[in-house]
């Protein structure tokens, strides 16, 4: 069997993330007080809670008493030790997202809490298209820019091939505002979110390029301020551990009560005798 070809460069995402600045990562302050207000509403106390993610100095701060482990393809994780597993902000950089999920299932005990928290398919899509009409019109060509990142649905139904009960996942997009696309890419750069695709050019962007995209993007996605919008799609992931105590769909034809009865509403029968 051939071996899929690898989206990320391990060393380059590295090296992104070691440039990262701590006031840049409002997008994962975001994500983290939302997982918060998510685990208030879960009627369950997590006392052996763990961390995937690539910037461990955030997240530990965010939750002090969670054992906290890099996003490599093997993680450091012990199998059912944890009853709940945060993968946060680094799925999208996955070579191996189901194996990642899988690893993270192993980690849990029974009825154990999984939630992942990653860029969906929309993020920086102004970004992409006015990279990619800009390269075509000055070099004639395409080259990988910003990372594939999945759709909510596909991202949903990788929970299930990963064998969690109760798979759930829903999407936020969130937009910033910048004065240009150079503002932009300096805080990708300062998020440590810059290019690190296994298949990207290893030279230097032309400088034509990038002041073509820069008016390209002005242009089709500028505001009357002069301002641009740059979108950013954060997909959640929720899933459980596998266990006997949690709900179970039904048998289909084994239920004791009517609809209608449940409605209120008077039951019809269907008059079968006309075509």
């Amino acid at each position: 069997m051939d071996t899929p070809p690898k989206l990320t460069d391990r060393n380059a995402l590295t090296r992104n993330r070691a440039r990262a600045q701590p006031d840049a990562l409002f997008l994962h302050q975001t994500v983290a007080d939302e997982i918060k207000e998510r685990l208030s509403e879960v009627n369950k106390t997590f006392t052996a809670p763990a961390i995937v993610t690539g910037f461990p100095e955030f997240w530990q701060a965010q939750f002090p008493d969670a054992v906290v482990v890099e996003d490599s393809e093997t993680l450091d994780l012990i199998p059912g030790a944890h009853d709940l597993v945060i993968h946060a902000m680094a799925l999208h950089w996955a070579n191996d997202p189901v194996g990642q999920l899988v690893q993270c299932r192993h980690a849990l005990k029974p009825d154990g809490l999984f939630i992942a928290a990653c860029f969906g398919g929309q993020t920086l899509h102004e970004l992409r298209a006015a990279l990619g009409q800009a390269e075509v019109q000055v070099t004639g060509g395409l080259s990988p820019r910003i990372a594939p990142m999945g759709e909510i649905r596909d991202l949903g139904a990788l929970l299930q091939r990963a064998g969690f009960a109760l798979p759930v996942a829903d999407g936020t997009p969130l937009t910033a505002s910048y004065q240009n696309m150079f503002h932009l890419m300096h805080d990708l750069r300062a998020m440590g979110e810059v290019n690190a695709l296994d298949q990207r050019k290893r030279t230097p962007t032309q400088r034509n390029v990038i002041t073509e995209a820069a008016g390209i993007y002005a242009t089709h996605y500028g505001d009357d301020d002069g301002r641009i919008p740059a979108t950013f799609e954060i997909i959640t992931l929720t899933g459980w551990a596998p266990d006997e105590s949690q709900p179970k769909p039904l048998r289909p034809g084994s239920a004791t009560n009517r609809l209608s009865d449940a409605l209120g509403v008077p039951e019809i029968k269907l008059d079968q005798s006309k075509d």
